[in-house]
């Protein structure tokens, strides 16, 4: 690894967004915590707590994934449990005429009022942390696609609807997205530096063709990302397998992540030779670190460090890693990137 003087967290990960040589590289994981996700105190609280552990160099704010929707409502019953995600007990669109009765939503309010709240209380506890806190902290949106797809019961529906109802689609996808080109920029005079703007499976040749993608996710993701155009750090996660990076490579964003290590996915090395801009965040698999050893963990770092040579790379992982994830494999992970 590089050389250097001793870079910021800041610095580090602006050097790597410019693809500059760094210190060393930047890097960051993200997981849930189940059993605090539910308050703004809560999940302010395990964000920091995390971020003080481990001493990333961006934090991907890792609210319970339901947020966006309660407020149209979508009905939860949640564990209290660290490793038991939420179960959905209802869902607000049952019939294609269920999507004419979303409204716009005003961000301040309800549980995304709760949500800006725990962005203000991020940026005060990462003030506190002095220098280690003075680090980009972007807030998860998902797409309005995505969105669509978590109002309705399973897959199905949403493409039954986009097939065969595609107005009443289109007037939802317009009143989603409406809400959170206004959120996205309430997070942002909250505090956040950004959006981490996750597709789910819908950015997937297994579900959408291109060409569907193109008419029912790409403008609308287009209209949030123009919105937050001027923020400091915005990411796109390209979730599953088959996905379409390539076809969305050309968003207006800072960073791109996906699983990486998927064979039906580009690879970074393929990634870093077609795609000219941006940051490359990726090399490790979800699940990796909740097991018994390290060394698979170690061994896909080493394998996206040499892929890349350390350029215009950020060590990251394909999703949200595993809530059993082991903290002394996090930290091997910690020593491997800062040479320690």
């Amino acid at each position: 690894m590089a050389s250097l003087p001793a870079l910021s967290h800041r610095e580090r990960l602006s050097a790597a967004l410019r693809g500059e040589p760094t210190d060393h590289p930047a890097w960051s994981l993200w997981r849930h915590f189940y059993e605090h996700e539910t308050t703004p105190d809560g999940l302010a609280a395990a964000m920091l707590g995390f971020q003080r552990d481990f001493g990333f160099d961006f934090m991907k704010v890792n609210p319970r994934a339901s947020y966006h929707l309660e407020d149209w409502g979508v009905k939860l019953r949640f564990s209290g449990q660290a490793h038991v995600k939420p179960v959905v007990l209802d869902y607000p669109v049952k019939s294609a005429a269920d999507w004419a009765h979303l409204e716009v939503l005003a961000p301040e309010k309800g549980v995304l009022g709760q949500h800006l709240e725990a962005l203000r209380l991020i940026r005060s506890g990462l003030k506190s942390l002095g220098p280690d806190g003075d680090i980009p902290f972007i807030q998860t949106v998902f797409t309005p696609l995505s969105l669509a797809g978590d109002l309705v019961g399973d897959d199905a529906q949403l493409l039954r609807d986009l097939r065969e109802n595609p107005k009443a689609l289109h007037a939802a996808l317009e009143v989603i997205t409406e809400t959170f080109v206004r959120f996205s920029l309430a997070a942002l005079d909250a505090g956040a530096s950004g959006l981490f703007f996750a597709t789910t499976s819908w950015a997937s040749h297994d579900n959408l063709t291109a060409a569907e993608y193109a008419e029912f996710g790409r403008p609308y993701d287009l209209k949030v990302l123009e919105a937050v155009r001027d923020a400091e750090f915005n990411l796109l996660h390209v979730c599953a397998d088959n996905n379409m990076l390539f076809d969305l490579a050309d968003y207006p964003v800072h960073a791109l992540n996906w699983a990486t290590n998927s064979p039906t996915n580009p690879s970074l090395a393929e990634a870093a030779d077609r795609i000219a801009d941006g940051l490359l965040v990726g090399g490790i698999g979800r699940d990796v670190l909740a097991e018994s050893s390290a060394e698979q963990a170690l061994r896909e770092a080493r394998a996206a460090l040499f892929a890349t040579g350390g350029r215009r790379w950020a060590l990251g992982a394909s999703c949200s890693i595993s809530t059993e994830s082991r903290p002394e494999h996090i930290r091997a992970l910690q020593a491997f990137v800062t040479g320690t």
